[in-house]
């Protein structure tokens, strides 16, 4: 008797594996195995739940890495407000080249530089607010169809 075993992975949605009932209750101990069937409505929503996790991790990788780049400006803005020599010029990186500015023209570069940052760190958080709003909704509708047949949450790996 085969027996349709719904699991799907946060990072790996393989979904309709059919196994022997009895294989799946000596691999996982007692379990109990509904028939599920899978419409293709239903793998829209697991293709798209996989795709907007996989979006929410680029788009929170990407936020880490501006906020890295933003704690560099400010150390570089405090490192500069403690210089003594307001007549020296110092170079500031525009691609890669280095051009030689005043202590003050430097300081509203990286004023304007760290402002810029700052606001695509907030569009960026916004953007992982509206997808885990729809990976939540998302959710409830899976849940409430597969139940324990199916797992969106994310490995601990």
């Amino acid at each position: 008797m085969a027996a349709v075993m719904l699991h799907c992975s946060v990072n790996s949605p393989v979904i309709g594996v059919v196994e022997e009932a009895n294989m799946a209750a000596t691999m996982k101990g007692p379990v109990a195995v509904e028939d599920v069937n899978v419409t293709f409505e239903d793998q829209q929503k697991i293709n798209k739940f996989a795709r907007n996790t996989s979006r929410m991790t680029e788009l929170k990788n990407e936020i880490e890495a501006k906020k890295k780049s933003l704690q560099n400006l400010q150390d570089a803005s405090d490192d500069l407000m403690m210089l003594d020599d307001d007549a020296l010029l110092i170079p500031y990186q525009i691609g890669d080249v280095f051009i030689s500015h005043t202590q003050e023209e430097t300081q509203e570069m990286l004023e304007a530089a760290k402002e810029a940052l700052e606001q695509e760190v907030k569009g960026l958080e916004d953007r992982v607010s509206a997808i885990q709003q729809v990976l939540g909704d998302l959710k409830v509708q899976l849940y409430a169809k597969f139940g324990n047949n199916i797992n969106l949450e994310a490995d601990e790996s």
